[in-house]
């Protein structure tokens, strides 16, 4: 039973951008908005979009720094991307399977918001290779 809400703060160049690209574009929840954050209503966890351009990454780059969710129901990854295509929002990593062939294989994309934070999203199909 889940009993607590994961918090991540991530910098954003720009509060009222972050909130179209989040709520209106990719359908999440907003919460409170400041003119200096918002929170958002990630997948039932809190993401928080704090106003600090100066700390947006210049450079987009997928590791070592990203976020996402990791999918415990295949239908349920399909959907979200079959919405992620709707929404118009631009693909920084088309839908691949990494890992193919192997016991951790797991289908994955990636998103760039834009204040360069990359989002991953990803289902693995043998479920006991989440963590």
């Amino acid at each position: 039973m889940k009993n607590t809400i994961f918090h991540l703060a991530i910098p954003c160049k720009d509060v009222a951008e972050a909130k179209t690209y989040y709520v209106d574009q990719l359908g999440f929840g907003q919460g409170r908005m400041y003119d200096d954050r918002i929170s958002i209503n990630f997948f039932g966890d809190q993401v928080v979009c704090h106003l600090c351009p100066e700390k947006v990454d210049p450079i987009v780059e997928m590791y070592p720094r990203h976020y996402g969710q990791t999918f415990t129901c295949e239908m349920a990854f399909d959907e979200f991307y079959q919405r992620v295509l709707e929404s118009g929002v631009a693909l920084y990593k088309a839908l691949f399977v990494r890992f193919e062939g192997k016991k951790e294989a797991h289908k994955t994309f990636f998103l760039v918001d834009p204040s360069n934070n990359l989002l991953e999203f990803k289902y693995y199909f043998d479920q006991s290779q989440n963590f």
